[in-house]
């Protein structure tokens, strides 16, 4: 109702959704943006999204409007406003933090319709021994190898490396993480 598809008018019945304007998707990108990190990629899907649903409502065909979509996206990556490095780099330190391998970020961010180059931009830039540091947080957070009991961990080994390896880990990192000495400060990685 917030856009004012379909609002009780005066007369008790509905009305009809308001027309599709530049300034109702500009209005709409800078709502988007003001919550949310994006990529162009993002911020156009979003807006496609608004159109379609609007025109849905209108009874009219969304494909007319696609140039004034690409317009409002336009404008907000001229202003500045939407940025697909700086949304990578940050990405990958958030991801990096919470323990995802290179492998998965690449394919959170191509979700996201950030380019290839872009990510592999934002993972070189990263210091090194981000893979290592990844791969023990996300062993720490899933509990698997040294973080793991020990009456329980060389039953679980197996299942543990397959979790490493699922989650886009090399092999032999997952080892080395895996078998790492529970009495080494861990905590620090």
């Amino acid at each position: 109702m917030r856009d004012g598809a379909d609002e009780p008018g005066r007369d008790g019945g509905l009305r009809a959704a308001r027309p599709i304007t530049p300034a109702y998707l500009e209005r709409a990108a800078l709502y988007y943006l003001e919550r949310y990190g994006a990529s162009a990629e993002m911020l156009r899907r979003v807006l496609r999204r608004r159109v379609e649903t609007r025109c849905r409502l209108r009874g009219e065909e969304p494909d007319g409007f696609a140039e004034m979509v690409e317009t409002v996206v336009g404008r907000a990556l001229g202003a500045g406003l939407v940025d697909d490095a700086a949304f990578a780099a940050a990405k990958v330190r958030s991801l990096r933090r919470r323990g995802g391998s290179a492998r998965a970020i690449g394919a959170k961010l191509a979700a996201k319709g950030v380019d290839r180059e872009i990510v592999g931009a934002a993972l070189a830039e990263e210091e090194d021994g981000g893979e290592d540091e990844a791969a023990f947080a996300y062993a720490k957070r899933r509990r698997l190898g040294p973080f793991r009991q020990p009456a329980t961990r060389t039953a679980a080994r197996e299942r543990d490396l397959a979790a490493m390896a699922r989650a886009g880990f090399s092999l032999t990192l997952a080892r080395r993480v895996i078998d790492a000495d529970p009495e080494d400060d861990l905590g620090m990685r």
